[in-house]
């Protein structure tokens, strides 16, 4: 026995196309869009066994695309070095409905000149939606750089901002 954790695989139809939603029976280990990934997985068929937490995440997101959930409870475990995990967990911070620029995600994480780590690690983050890498955008208020697609970007900000009790008619042009 090798000590590493079988990985079961899911799959969700969202608004905004296939969810492949990966986890062991303690954890997530990836929310992807199956179209927008650079290196598909080689199966689309689910796991025959899908275990509790990926079953949860499956909910949460129904929810989450219902308009009834603004905030997740899931249990995930981010891969990556300390700098990146940082930038991942400071991406959890921003509030549903709301934006920040990559300027302001590197001040918070207490390095303005890391600008372009912070954009490609925003860009290698594999909880899609549940860590709101969406909510990240241009300094000028523009739609950049969104791993699932420029489009799936727009769509999940004005469906939060539809849902957030806002009073703003657009987010962004």
């Amino acid at each position: 026995m090798s000590g590493i954790p079988q990985e079961f695989t899911a799959y969700y139809e969202s608004p905004v196309g296939t969810l492949e939603i990966s986890g062991t029976e303690e954890y997530l280990t990836s929310i992807l869009f199956v179209e927008a990934q650079k290196r598909p997985s080689p199966k689309f068929r689910p796991s025959e066994f899908v275990p509790e937490v990926v079953k949860v995440c499956i909910q949460q997101l129904k929810e989450y695309f219902a308009g009834n959930r603004k905030d997740f409870d899931l249990i995930f475990k981010h891969k990556g070095t300390d700098f990146q995990v940082l930038v991942w967990h400071t991406l959890e911070t921003i509030p549903y409905g709301k934006t920040i620029s990559y300027l302001e995600l590197s001040r918070r994480i207490g390095n303005e000149k890391a600008i372009r780590a912070v954009g490609t690690t925003n860009g290698n983050n594999k909880f899609t939606i549940v860590v709101p890498c969406h909510r990240v955008i241009g300094s000028n208020g523009s739609l950049v750089g969104y791993g699932g697609d420029l489009w799936r970007k727009k769509w999940l900000l004005e469906h939060e901002l539809k849902y957030s009790g806002g009073f703003q008619t657009k987010m962004f042009e």
